[in-house]
């Protein structure tokens, strides 16, 4: 099935508009919607997909076949996945280190932020070294949620620094650092930290315009009863695509720290609601067109339901 703007007009479909906008992105980031896909669906069935399968789920998205084996060999490449052959088909799997950042990834994505907070601090010193060492290591503490203080100093509100040394991926670097675990003196601190930390101006513009997209799919759902198991996948993983890069950029604050009505939370309990209106269905599609090269995916493990807090279909 093919998606189009006019398809979208003439039959208030909440997947072509979606569609639409992603191919409308220049360059399209096919390697990016693989990875919502790997992280989002095949992860809790297994974790392995055939080739020709993830060639078949990418094509709703008009992703050709060679843009799709380009992209999965370049993320085999860069550790994510791990390819194998049996005659002329190839299966790709997760990596042991694109499992555990997959991990990561899913406990932010789906989690419900921690509603206690202390109001004590993190603080990360990065002692001198090489350049590209501490750039590694400063990209590594943005993605945790860290907000860059200044040079070498990096802040979070209460984050349990054992966590930065509990993957191997990233303890031999972030073993070089010195955490702190600190009381703010005045009582204006906290503010100012968040002020040099992180731009959440940026973040909540970018939240919502993300509620103002998918109200407009949510209310289309609701009006659509009889949707098929394709264009729920379709909905599900553009879905996710949107709120994974935009939710892995929030340093998820306490709420003591955002400001009153924090479009985050209406982006949150949105993506949940419409996640529950199509996980379901889509799951059917999964098992109707993927497939490892030993048969059938297995069915998807009990932590889909549990995503976002526990949702019901």
């Amino acid at each position: 099935m093919q998606y189009n703007g006019a398809e979208m007009t003439k039959n208030a479909s909440p997947a072509a508009e979606l569609v639409d906008r992603f191919r409308r992105q220049r360059p399209l980031r096919g390697g990016s919607l693989i990875v919502t896909i790997f992280g989002d669906c095949i992860m809790p069935r297994g974790g392995a997909v055939a080739l020709g399968s993830l060639i078949a789920l990418a094509q709703p998205f008009g992703l050709n076949e060679r843009l799709v084996r380009t992209a999965t060999a370049r993320l085999a490449q860069e550790g994510w996945l791990e390819g194998r052959r049996e005659g002329k088909h190839s299966e790709y799997c997760l990596s042991k280190s694109g499992r555990a950042r997959f991990a990561e990834a899913t406990k932010r994505i789906y989690g419900e932020p921690d509603a206690k907070w202390s109001g004590r601090w993190t603080l990360i010193f990065v002692p001198p070294m090489p350049a590209h060492d501490r750039k590694a290591i400063g990209k590594e503490l943005v993605w945790r949620g860290f907000g860059e203080i200044s040079a070498n100093v990096f802040a979070h509100p209460e984050f349990d620094a054992r966590e930065l040394r509990s993957q191997r991926r990233s303890a031999r670097l972030l073993s070089r650092v010195i955490a702190f675990d600190a009381a703010l003196a005045d009582e204006d601190a906290p503010r100012r930290l968040v002020d040099l930390g992180w731009d959440l101006e940026d973040l909540s513009q970018r939240y919502q315009r993300f509620v103002k997209r998918f109200e407009v799919v949510d209310t289309a759902l609701a009006a659509r009863r009889n949707m098929g198991v394709e264009e729920c996948f379709v909905v599900r993983t553009l879905l996710i695509h949107e709120y994974r890069r935009l939710h892995l950029r929030d340093p998820l604050l306490p709420k003591q720290l955002l400001r009153p009505n924090w479009p985050g939370v209406r982006a949150a309990a949105l993506c949940r609601d419409i996640y529950a209106k199509v996980v379901a269905p889509s799951e059917v599609y999964l098992s109707k067109i993927a497939s490892k090269l030993s048969g059938p995916l297995p069915g998807a493990d009990s932590s889909v339901m549990q995503r976002f807090g526990g949702i019901q279909s």
